[in-house]
């Protein structure tokens, strides 16, 4: 390997790890923002509003070369449909949870998005689901049981609807996730990434001006601040890395790198917001990453190799 590719895919390990950093912070800035009574409706739209201007430059600065593929109306459709399921409903569960469950509870539940493309994979694409493949998932979801009973433990309520909403976050990723691999090919990650998080945009504002009024913005400085940079660091700059990043190194090995996140949120958890990390927990982290491991390790159909 040259010094070329070597400083590539480098660079592509640091985009990945940035990204995996900075989307595991979006709890702790959600989480931060609730301490001042902002609503997470208000909070989401205030992300999306941060955001917008961004994903129209990259959206600009992806479609710029002329040999870029145009979307047909069916390119479209699914674009929309998945920016809808991938970054506005499950952004919007994963805020509506985090008012009940810790970040920790909150990063691992949404960890099993994997576990859903699997079971969706086998109802719809007769993907066969082996033994080892079940043993994964009692692995995986027996260590969110263990968070789960670490959140109820120290006092929080609702905990168990928390963690249904985030769970319902987990699946609508899982659904982008599959969708996606239908249209990226076809036009690039940042493209589409930039396209599926402007549609988001959108919806979000919608919803926000369906459910509240303009009044509902007016917040304390604290949060336009914490919600600017969950814009710039939990939105905007990871998909920009992580799709840089996949770019270099390819997406099995970002996916891999991306195991970091889970221990990234509850490290930042007990630091920021003062969650008390304990031998439940680290139990649970652990059989979570180890079921999702064993998942993303399943070896890939030969004709994908060719």
């Amino acid at each position: 390997m040259s010094m070329t590719q070597n400083n590539q895919r480098l660079s592509g390990v640091l985009l990945v790890l940035l990204a995996a950093v900075g989307f595991s912070a979006k709890a702790i800035f959600v989480k931060l923002s609730y301490r001042y009574g902002v609503d997470s409706i208000s909070l989401l739209a205030l992300r999306m509003l941060f955001s917008l201007p961004f994903f129209l430059l990259m959206a600009w600065w992806a479609g710029r070369n002329q040999t870029t593929a145009r979307l047909t109306p069916a390119d479209w459709k699914l674009v929309i449909a998945m920016g809808i399921a991938g970054y506005y409903l499950s952004s919007l569960l994963d805020f509506l949870g985090l008012q009940f469950i810790s970040a920790g509870l909150e990063r691992l539940i949404l960890f099993l998005y994997p576990t859903f493309v699997l079971v969706i994979s086998a109802i719809f694409f007769q993907q066969k689901i082996t033994q080892r493949d079940v043993i994964a998932l009692l692995i995986s979801y027996g260590g969110v049981v263990f968070v789960f009973f670490h959140d109820v433990q120290m006092g929080q309520k609702n905990v168990l609807l928390g963690s249904l909403l985030v769970l319902a976050s987990a699946l609508t990723y899982a659904i982008y996730f599959i969708g996606s691999g239908r249209i990226v090919g076809k036009i690039g990650s940042l493209r589409y990434s930039a396209y599926a998080t402007l549609v988001s945009c959108v919806a979000v504002l919608i919803h926000f001006g369906l459910t509240r009024n303009l009044v509902s913005l007016q917040q304390p400085a604290q949060i336009y601040l914490l919600s600017l940079l969950m814009a710039l660091f939990s939105t905007v700059l990871p998909v920009y890395f992580l799709s840089e990043g996949i770019r270099r190194i390819g997406s099995s090995h970002a996916s891999m790198i991306g195991f970091i996140g889970p221990v990234i949120t509850i490290f930042l958890g007990s630091v920021l917001l003062g969650e008390q990390v304990g031998a439940t927990q680290i139990v649970g982290m652990l059989l979570v990453l180890a079921g999702v491991l064993i998942i993303s390790l399943k070896p890939k159909v030969a004709s994908l190799n060719k």
